[in-house]
């Protein structure tokens, strides 16, 4: 798979479009134009930036026609939609830092291991696990410590304390094991029905309203791919709730992923957030989440339950490792996925110098995002068409596996990294003065944007606007 021919992001786009069963003409209204590399990589990250997120704006389009709009063209660059991707903001004039300083790779005693330590609970956990007090060790004391493990021995010691780290494999590693094995066998995604309901009653619209107008979306995530996934559905005039725990850490980045939302606290462990909850839950169309594997189930959210607690919801699930194999309840984060899974052996392998390296941007959680957005949109399609509950589930892990068999871009890490400037706008938010990428869907009669700033969690009460915006 490795050295498959480099496809046509025209050519994967139908690809998706079979895959979610939607009607072949719609894909006329598509234009893609740019071929990668656009990004030093010799991975498509281009290919897989484009395609995916023209899935999500032609579905949700497709979506639109399906409630009486007429449909529209649609154009996808694939130079922007990369830009889109590094997911680059400012605060204020900053650029924050998105990556503590014990984040990274690290030597070992036989390769290296990725660390995750972005949370606090994270970071602590993995110095107390190399023998560590948190409170005064140093980037080099980690390092110093780390070299007297075994990659795998420290991966597995970590997964077993609930932390978030990776040894570093080959393609062929991670091929060979019981997880890469599972993950060989699964769909890219899945939509599946999971209740009887009949189609639920959503307004028609008019040919100058975004295509997503008067949708409402509970989005139940907090790392970067499942906001994602929300940013786009809001892009294109859905009203989404981002519903935060008031007792969990957020990443600096939802100044950025918040754009277009409204923001909530509910805390589901009390009596008072789950029947807040099930008031928004009784209006939704959309319920979006990516906690660990079970989380939501022990609360009374899983998605059967929220099935039955409103028949016709299209639930949205993300993993990291996806749902079959011995990781299935393993957390992840993309830059883990990728070093479990071979990309940052093969970048560096490409490079010829060996050195392990990432990719150009975090693609596994963009084009994962952009994928919860499009089987959204597809399964609301299906649920006017069919009724239903349905259930939509993404995993990084897949992703990763798709974006091997695009194939590889020969040369592609010689490539200079574009300029974002010209992709930049500039709005007020909660978080301070925001400078951030516009969408990079461009659609002929609704153009895509975020009409609501980005706001701290808990600015606004659990309750959806009297009318849709």
């Amino acid at each position: 798979m490795n050295d498959a021919p480099l496809l046509n992001s025209s050519d994967v786009l139908r690809h998706l479009w079979w895959m979610a069963g939607l009607p072949a003409e719609a894909l006329r209204f598509a234009h893609l134009t740019g071929s990668d590399p656009v990004f030093p990589s010799s991975f498509a990250v281009g290919t897989a930036a484009q395609a995916t997120i023209a899935a999500a704006a032609l579905a949700a389009c497709e979506l639109g026609h399906v409630r009486g709009a007429a449909r529209q063209q649609m154009t996808v660059d694939m130079r922007e939609a990369a830009i889109e991707c590094t997911g680059w903001f400012s605060l204020d004039g900053q650029a924050p830092d998105i990556w503590d300083a014990f984040s990274g790779l690290y030597r070992c005693a036989d390769g290296h291991v990725r660390v995750h330590a972005n949370f606090a609970h994270h970071r602590e956990g993995a110095l107390r696990l190399l023998g560590l007090d948190p409170a005064t060790a140093q980037r080099a004391d980690a390092e110093r410590a780390m070299l007297g493990w075994r990659a795998l021995d420290f991966e597995d010691a970590a997964a077993r304390r609930k932390l978030v780290a990776t040894a570093l494999r080959r393609f062929d590693d991670w091929d060979a094991t019981p997880q890469g094995q599972a993950i060989s066998t699964q769909p890219l995604f899945t939509i599946d029905r999971i209740g009887d309901a009949p189609p639920l009653a959503l307004p028609a619209l008019r040919d100058d309203q975004r295509p997503l107008t008067g949708l409402r979306v509970l989005d139940l995530t907090r790392i970067l791919a499942g906001p994602v996934g929300g940013k786009a559905l809001a892009a294109h005039g859905a009203d989404v709730m981002l519903v935060n725990s008031p007792n969990l850490p957020n990443i600096v980045a939802i100044a950025d992923t918040s754009r277009g939302k409204l923001s909530t606290h509910v805390d589901l462990h009390s009596d008072t957030g789950r029947d807040a909850m099930r008031r928004l839950l009784a209006d939704a169309h959309v319920f979006s989440q990516g906690y660990r594997p079970g989380g939501l189930e022990a609360l009374g959210f899983g998605p059967e339950q929220v099935a039955r607690l409103r028949p016709g919801i299209v639930c949205v699930s993300l993993t990291a490792y996806g749902t079959q194999g011995p990781w299935a309840s393993r957390r992840g984060f993309d830059s883990l996925v990728q070093t479990a899974m071979g990309f940052n052996h093969a970048e560096g392998e490409a490079a010829g110098d060996g050195k392990p390296r990432p990719m150009p941007m975090q693609i596994l959680d963009e084009a994962s995002g952009y994928l919860m957005a499009f089987g959204a949109a597809v399964a609301l399609a299906r649920q006017q068409g069919e009724g239903g509950s349905w259930h939509v589930q993404v995993s990084l892990a897949q992703t990763g596996q798709w974006l091997r068999s695009l194939g590889r871009v020969s040369g592609g890490l010689s490539a200079a990294r574009p300029d974002v400037q010209p992709q930049v706008e500039t709005t007020d938010s909660g978080f301070g003065r925001l400078a951030a990428l516009r969408h990079s869907a461009r659609l002929s009669r609704t153009p895509a944007g975020w009409t609501r700033p980005s706001m701290p969690p808990g600015t606004h009460p659990p309750v959806w606007p009297p009318t849709a915006r």
